[in-house]
């Protein structure tokens, strides 16, 4: 059976995702299997929770029986990073209602990263390919969290270097939006903007506090644009 133009794109666009989500989110598995929590609640919470990085440090704070108010605030500050790029992307989303709903609940990096980077032909739905694809990605991450919770129930192996999938996904989907913007200048100066950051401001908090810095530094340069483009009275 043949697929339709739409899904064909969209899991042939997803296919970087997929080598990141599914080995990544068994590696959450297999740690979240040692907190001796029935397998299927590392499904329930790539299902529901779906936040990869607020997925490892939950398996942290429940190993130190944290409530569920710090695992919250923790959980809320560790994603604060996409409330930044979440808001450019309101903009362009043209489905409403539930789909809506579902794709800022559903919103991670690669997701941003797939969704404004891939050129749509014109007989492709934009709304659609959209949905698909934040649902097609979460897929990955649910089938990671289960197959590693239950392996790990199951199986006892060793994890040593699996962490690096999520930093390898990242260099990739950096390549495909250089590629799609051809200017060099946006990922120098966040490259600048990181390194200056965890070396002169903090390490604890450099991921938000260079996102700040890089919002800033593209605000000023929209700030600009529009005023070099303004008409003169």
């Amino acid at each position: 059976m043949s697929l339709s133009p739409l899904n064909a794109l969209v899991l042939r666009t997803s296919l970087p995702v997929m080598f990141g989500y599914l080995p990544l989110g068994a590696a959450f598995g297999v740690l979240f299997s040692e907190l001796d929590y029935h397998w299927l609640y590392a499904t329930a919470m790539g299902l529901f929770i779906y936040a990869g990085a607020g997925q490892f440090l939950a398996v942290g704070l429940l190993a130190n029986q944290a409530t569920l108010t710090e695992m919250a605030v923790a959980t809320l500050l560790i994603n604060s990073r996409h409330i930044f790029y979440g808001l450019s992307l309101i903009s362009r989303m043209p489905n409403r209602g539930w789909r809506r709903l579902y794709q800022i609940f559903g919103l991670t990096d690669e997701t941003y990263s797939l969704i404004t980077a891939t050129h749509l032909p014109a007989n492709i739905d934009r709304g659609q390919f959209q949905l698909r694809i934040t649902a097609v990605n979460q897929l990955y991450w649910i089938i990671g969290c289960t197959l590693g919770a239950w392996l790990g129930s199951q199986l006892e192996f060793n994890t040593d270097g699996i962490a690096f999938v999520l930093p390898a996904l990242f260099m990739v989907l950096t390549i495909e939006q250089y590629k799609h913007l051809r200017d060099i200048r946006p990922f120098v100066a966040a490259l600048l903007i990181g390194f200056g950051t965890l070396l002169l401001i903090s390490r604890e908090q450099m991921l938000l506090i260079a996102i700040l810095l890089s919002l800033s530094v593209l605000m000023m340069q929209y700030a600009a644009r529009r005023t070099h483009k303004r008409p003169e009275a």
